[in-house]
């Protein structure tokens, strides 16, 4: 995976006295799944707007497939497919009778029968749109963009308002679009979405990249201490290790990643060499919502 699909050298977004987007630099290669986190506010739905070319930048230069998004040219807009928060699509059509529309707008496209088992709506397919819930209506979103079998997706906030196992289909749907070949771009809030399907993710704050890379080891998430927590019956002697006496009555012992089984090890061996149990034995390894929040928090604290 070393062909850029998108490249991005510094993007700038101006409102009057706003800026949106402080002059950005990234990359997305092909085949992978790159995923844009920030919270409400960040400017990272203005950056994927303006790759999609539904907005002007300001400066920077821009690359998508090859093409500048600006110049809105259909020889890139038939190589790309778009899944925004919301849509408007016509409610009486069925799921079957939408793909085809859709799909008649590209010169090349997948057979609708294949999209629609890709996304998980055959016993759906002769159903109309207004009869299908949320989550079939944000599948049939993905199956429209997957309808003139495109190269590139942008996903924007692909399973809002999804339940657990609507999600967890969803996910699996974007799993198969990487198999194909695609490439995606992705934007969510969550946290655990990012961790499950991105090879690489880029932290956005105050219209900046404050980290980037992949998961399991952005901005040093792979240093960052695990967290052992437990509880001693009462008047029970303590270990002789150091440990943080927490409010509700628990303790709990920081080390490092490298370090942690060999903590456990001590300790759940101290614990039966002296009779006593670990009540509510938790161990906690630093996760990507841990290292976003910190990230975000620490750029609202110099705001």
């Amino acid at each position: 995976m070393t062909d850029e699909v998108i490249t991005v050298t510094g993007l700038r977004k101006t409102y009057g006295d706003l800026e949106a987007v402080a002059g950005i630099d990234l990359a997305v290669r092909s085949g992978e799944v790159f995923a844009l986190l920030g919270p409400n506010g960040a400017g990272k739905t203005t950056i994927v707007e303006i790759l999609e070319g539904y907005r002007k930048r300001t400066s920077g230069e821009v690359s998508v497939l090859g093409h500048d998004p600006a110049k809105r040219e259909r020889s890139l807009r038939q190589r790309v497919g778009i899944v925004l928060q919301s849509t408007g699509i016509d409610p009486f059509l069925t799921v079957r009778e939408t793909i085809d529309m859709y799909a008649g707008y590209y010169p090349t496209r997948r057979p609708a029968d294949e999209v629609i088992g890709m996304v998980g709506l055959v016993e759906k397919r002769d159903t109309r749109v207004n009869k299908l819930s949320g989550g079939q209506q944000r599948r049939l979103d993905v199956a429209i963009a997957l309808a003139g079998d495109p190269e590139l997706l942008f996903l924007d906030e692909p399973t809002t308002g999804f339940d657990p196992g609507a999600r967890r289909n969803a996910w699996e749907v974007v799993k198969n679009l990487v198999t194909l070949g695609k490439t995606v771009l992705l934007t969510t809030h969550y946290m655990d979405e990012a961790q499950y399907l991105s090879d690489r993710v880029a932290v956005i704050a105050r219209g900046r990249i404050v980290a980037e890379g992949p998961p399991e080891s952005l901005a040093g998430r792979d240093k960052m201490k695990t967290k052992i927590r437990f509880r001693l019956p009462p008047g029970t002697p303590l270990p002789d290790r150091g440990h943080t006496l927490l409010p509700d009555g628990s303790y709990e012992i920081r080390t490092d990643v490298h370090e942690a089984t060999k903590v456990l090890h001590d300790l759940t061996g101290w614990a039966l060499d002296n009779g006593f149990s670990l009540d509510t034995l938790e161990v906690t390894l630093p996760s990507l919502e841990d290292v976003y929040l910190e990230l975000t928090e620490s750029e609202a604290a110099v705001t």
